[in-house]
């Protein structure tokens, strides 16, 4: 693999991990809400998820999927579901403010959930999918070692996705001093259950052309 690939690799993937979508705002909710470390944990389920997706159109299972109207559409609907899920609880909330204290420790059936959630989220776009099925093909050079090519594409995807996920949660901490006014909490609640029943609807509303 030539640098200079690698390097449109980069940029290409610099910009898609740089866009907010319900991972990064799922993050941003649990680093308000829960603290730093629930963010962490629910990154590393989202993480793992792409580590999925990349895997199964690496390997040419993702275009089974992707040609799949069945699959396509049970991974859809599953996700649209729990993302309305994650909305109308956060609609139903009744905070009225955020405490800055973090809890001294989390149990693991907490760390367990956090990281479901992510993984969840991240593995139900069916997009996911369809995109990285017609990306790789454009990276991938079939004379050389396909697998030091996955190991460097995966990698590379990873650290970048990881550190814009880290970032924004980073930034949903720093705002935990203005959401501890009373009143704010109930407004952050509202926007999230907004943002993900919103992304709910575009996700039921896709399809594997486009849209």
């Amino acid at each position: 693999m030539s640098t200079e690939i690698w390097g449109y690799y980069v940029v290409a993937i610099l910009v898609l991990t740089a866009m907010p979508g319900p991972s990064i705002f799922l993050c941003v909710s649990k680093s308000v809400v829960e603290g730093f470390a629930a963010a962490v944990l629910t990154a590393m389920g989202s993480l793992t998820a792409i580590v999925v997706i990349l895997t199964l159109s690496f390997t040419g299972l993702g275009v089974v999927i992707a040609s799949s109207e069945l699959a396509f559409s049970i991974i859809k609907w599953l996700g649209a579901a729990y993302l309305i899920y994650l909305g109308v609880r956060a609609l139903a909330s009744k905070e009225s403010s955020f405490s800055i204290d973090t809890p001294a420790h989390s149990t693991r059936s907490d760390n367990l959930s956090n990281f479901s959630a992510g993984f969840i989220v991240g593995i139900s776009n069916p997009k996911a999918i369809v995109f990285f099925t017609a990306l790789f093909p454009q990276f991938i050079n079939t004379s050389e070692p396909l697998l030091f090519q996955y190991l460097v594409f995966v990698s590379t995807f990873a650290i970048l996705e990881t550190l814009w996920l880290l970032a924004y949660a980073y930034l949903g901490l720093r705002s935990r001093h203005w959401l501890s006014t009373r009143g704010r909490a109930r407004l952050f609640n509202k926007l999230t259950g907004g943002v993900f029943i919103g992304a709910a609807v575009m996700l039921s509303g896709s399809n594997r052309a486009g849209g």
